[in-house]
């Protein structure tokens, strides 16, 4: 039946195949036992005997009080939720959050960057939720939301116990319906209500514009966010600024809330030589930092003036970039002092459905200085106030013939001092 080299070949074979199951299983139990042996340290560090009273007495003595109102059936799972929440939020960091299915929905719609809602960056500050930045032609905007509001209340409820994405969640909804948010505004000591009605809210990247400030020409390039398509409609920008004949620029990056750090470190190498330090990872205690460096394409020569303008609502990939261009020596910072969101998160799916989007690192700018939750100041610092002059109109035109808009009849007095910096 079996010749001597089958028999050999067949109990190889039979062999390896024992050896593997018995490896199989073995991982298996190594592994259980690996987290049995972890769990079981924890509860030699932690008594856990106040968290399970307390599960059982609410499971057995809690009545909703609340007449004449239909509350969801608190499940198994829902607490289980709302304890993980209550351990990640024991860290004290706002950008650390527990997502459950639908907050993490709606997380990857705002990353997507093309959603139903009212056209606002929402944050965190002193455990209040705040408005970053209104995006320009949206509902907030039209509505009088400014950068720097708190959110009161969202349809009525109180906002303060919410996570940013629990607050997304409750202003987004169908299109053409509305929403009605209570704000306390800088300077205020009553809320105001403002009623908006949600639309598809597609986000721009960029406009430029020429002025014309006393027969010299000063281009101006308004970045709005650091989406996907930010590095390469830079770079067209920049064409457009070569072909206006000019050696003065203004970069607006005003009620920029920031995007994608791999923008940031590819806009600032337009302008840094190579190996300059755009900006540093600091991952904590023991770990080695992380330095992103200009990929020096640096076509401008040291002709070039540049004025940077920020404020309350410049964040993230915005402060990178300014404290990148300010400390290298490349531009002067114009505006108010930044929002400081300086950290950088990575989500992990923990559950179906559900997401941990933990904080794992922390920006420094290249002289060392963190950004999260102190900002950047700008050299100059000017608040805004609205338009208060006129300058004369340009006819130039851009590399594709299209006419460059100036900005308006009138220009907002930060505008009009970065003009002075760079003249």
């Amino acid at each position: 039946m079996f010749g001597k080299n089958s028999w050999q070949s067949w109990l190889r074979t039979l062999a390896l195949t024992l050896g593997a199951i018995v490896l199989f299983f073995t991982g298996i139990y190594f592994g259980e036992n690996a987290r049995v042996t972890r769990l079981n340290a924890a509860t030699e560090r932690v008594n856990l005997t106040e968290f399970w009273k307390v599960w059982d007495i609410l499971d057995e003595r809690y009545v909703d009080t609340r007449v004449g109102t239909s509350t969801k059936k608190i499940t198994d799972q829902l607490k289980i939720e709302g304890a993980i929440a209550g351990l990640v939020d024991s860290f004290g960091d706002p950008y650390t959050v527990f997502m459950p299915p639908q907050e993490k929905k709606a997380f990857e719609e705002d990353i997507r960057g093309n959603f139903g809602g009212v056209g606002m960056e929402i944050g965190y500050r002193e455990k209040k939720l705040i408005i970053i930045a209104p995006l320009p032609n949206t509902p907030a905007m039209r509505g009088g939301v400014e950068a720097g509001d708190l959110i009161i209340e969202i349809n009525g409820e109180s906002a303060s116990d919410l996570s940013v994405y629990g607050a997304v969640q409750k202003i987004r909804g169908e299109v053409d319906t509305k929403v009605k948010i209570k704000v306390l505004k800088k300077d205020q000591t009553e809320p105001v209500e403002i009623t908006l009605t949600r639309e598809v809210i597609k986000i721009p990247t960029l406009k430029t514009q020429v002025i014309n400030n006393d027969g010299k020409r000063v281009f101006l390039i308004k970045l709005y966010n650091f989406n996907a398509e930010a590095s390469a409609d830079f770079r067209m920008a920049l064409r457009e600024f070569v072909a206006s004949g000019g050696t003065r620029l203004i970069l607006d990056l005003r009620g920029n809330p920031g995007g994608y750090l791999e923008s940031s470190v590819d806009i600032a190498s337009w302008f840094l030589p190579a190996g300059t330090t755009v900006v540093i990872e600091d991952r904590g205690v023991g770990a080695e930092p992380k330095i992103y460096r200009s990929k020096g394409y640096n076509v401008f020569n040291k002709n070039l003036k540049m004025a940077v303008l920020v404020d309350g609502g410049s964040a993230s990939a915005s402060e990178i970039l300014a404290g990148a261009l300010a400390e290298n020596g490349r531009a002067t910072l114009v505006g108010e002092k930044t929002f400081g969101k300086g950290s950088v998160q990575e989500v992990v799916e923990v559950g179906e459905g559900s997401a941990l989007k933990v904080t794992i690192a922390k920006w420094l700018t290249p002289l060392g200085h963190s950004i999260s939750g102190n900002g950047i100041t700008p050299t100059v610092e000017v608040k805004f106030e609205e338009a208060t002059s006129t300058e004369p109109r340009s006819d130039l035109k851009g590399t594709q013939g299209q006419s460059l808009v100036p900005i308006g009849e009138s220009l907002d007095n930060q505008i009009i001092k970065a003009l002075e910096v760079i003249k």
